[in-house]
Parts: structure tokens; C-alpha cells; sequence
């Protein structure tokens, strides 16, 4: 079984007043929920970082000379641009 660390949590009344209804609507604890919340953030925060990193590294215009390698301009049926749509930008 992995370990668990214990920690004193703190909340205003009427936030823990919510937090006990929403859970009690999910059938979970208060605990489980409280554990999913702190998860969910964390990841939120740790794939903000990721992809701010990936964004640093983006090469712009590369996407489309990508695009223009690809070949084949023609849409698929239903997939055309709306009318009056700005067309493509030319990669500097």
C-alpha cells in the first residue's frame, strides 16, 4: 500500500459547509473529494508549466510549412472555410 501523509486542513465554515454538500452529491468523502480537488490542480498546473515550456521551444511558421508539404489543399465535404474566412498566412 503506498503511504498517506496526514495534513491539518483548515477551511472557512461556509466553504466546508459547500465542500460536505458536494461531496455528499458525489458520494464520496470529504476527505476523497478534498484528495480528487488537490489532484486535479496539481495536474492543471503541472501541464500549464509543460506546455508553456513546449510553446518556448515553437518555431512560428513552422506549422505551416508542415501544412504546405502535406499536399492535398481540397476540404473535405463540409469542412471549408466560412465565406470571407482570411486565408492562409505566409510562413516568414
Amino acid at each position: 500500500m503506498a503511504s498517506v501523509s496526514n495534513f491539518a486542513l483548515r477551511l472557512p465554515p461556509s466553504l466546508m459547509e459547500d465542500v460536505k454538500a458536494i461531496a455528499a452529491a458525489d458520494s464520496v468523502s470529504v476527505n476523497q473529494f478534498i484528495v480528487q480537488a488537490v489532484a486535479e490542480r496539481a495536474a492543471m498546473l503541472r501541464d500549464r508549466g509543460y506546455l508553456a515550456q513546449r510553446a518556448a521551444r515553437a518555431k512560428p511558421g513552422a506549422m505551416t510549412r508542415i501544412l504546405d508539404i502535406a499536399g492535398d489543399d481540397t476540404p473535405i465535404p463540409g469542412d471549408e472555410l466560412p465565406e470571407g474566412w482570411p486565408g492562409p498566412t505566409t510562413p516568414s
